[in-house]
């Protein structure tokens, strides 16, 4: 990707792993014709609502299936697992007619409410917390702590390994979703990165350098917050299997 960005336009198609001579021709035209800044800025603050809000459903949703007994779980939990495996291309028509009579088109909000929740995320906080010691709960019971003191002061803070690791993995996902974002915002130029790459791909023809180009910049946030934040994906997979 960065070989192809980093060369010159007219040599966007070859196959060399060193590109030679190095030009910076692309990425002057990804920096003139689309506001990559704000389109970055604008999908960092997309990915963090989905993965915040996710994160706060699934930790809510998994501490019910988790501690709580009730008629019915069982079953509860697998047909909302089984919301997992409905393909996206399912509930893609309703949820964009469900979009367009919110006055949503065209905005960021309509990227991000069809994804407030993750049956993923809900699954793997649940298995987290089944393993969670039952005694500690117990204990924080007999204390007079009700089931929301537990969850926030028992329960969270002794799970932040896992926490990190799954708003990363979240955060990423959102990141990296195209296809919705496209169908949102189809009719205007866009105002996240995934967009504005598509911008590049024209029925005059395709300019690999720029996408390429618009494409390592979109992947740079990604990759130092994963640089920074990996220890955490470790420890919570470390601590997963010595439970």
């Amino acid at each position: 990707m960065f070989a192809t960005a980093f060369r010159q336009p007219v040599d966007a198609s070859a196959q060399t792993l060193f590109p030679w001579p190095i030009s910076l021709e692309s990425f002057v035209t990804v920096w003139q014709q689309i506001p990559i800044l704000s389109m970055i800025g604008n999908t960092f603050v997309m990915a963090f609502a989905v993965a915040a809000c996710q994160l706060v459903i699934a930790i809510l949703a998994a501490y019910g299936f988790a501690m709580w007994q009730f008629p019915g779980k069982s079953i509860l939990f697998l047909f909302f697992i089984g919301s997992w495996l409905v393909p996206f291309q399912v509930t893609m028509i309703p949820n964009y007619v469900l979009i367009s009579q919110l006055g949503l088109l065209g905005t960021i909000a309509g990227v991000i409410v069809p994804n407030l929740c993750s049956a993923f995320a809900v699954m793997l906080m649940r298995q987290h917390m089944q393993s969670f010691p039952r005694e500690l709960i117990d204990a924080a019971h007999m204390d007079g702590r009700n089931n929301f003191g537990i969850l926030v002061r028992v329960v969270l803070p002794n799970m932040k390994p896992a926490l990190a690791a799954l708003g990363i993995m979240l955060f990423i996902e959102a990141w990296n979703n195209y296809l919705w974002p496209s169908l949102i915002f189809q009719h205007q130029s866009g105002a996240l990165i995934q967009v504005g790459i598509r911008s590049f791909l024209g029925a005059e023809g395709d300019n690999w350098g720029a996408i390429m180009a618009a494409s390592g910049l979109a992947c740079l946030p990604i990759f130092l917050i994963y640089l920074f934040l990996q220890r955490y994906i470790v420890d919570a997979f470390v601590r997963s299997g010595l439970r």
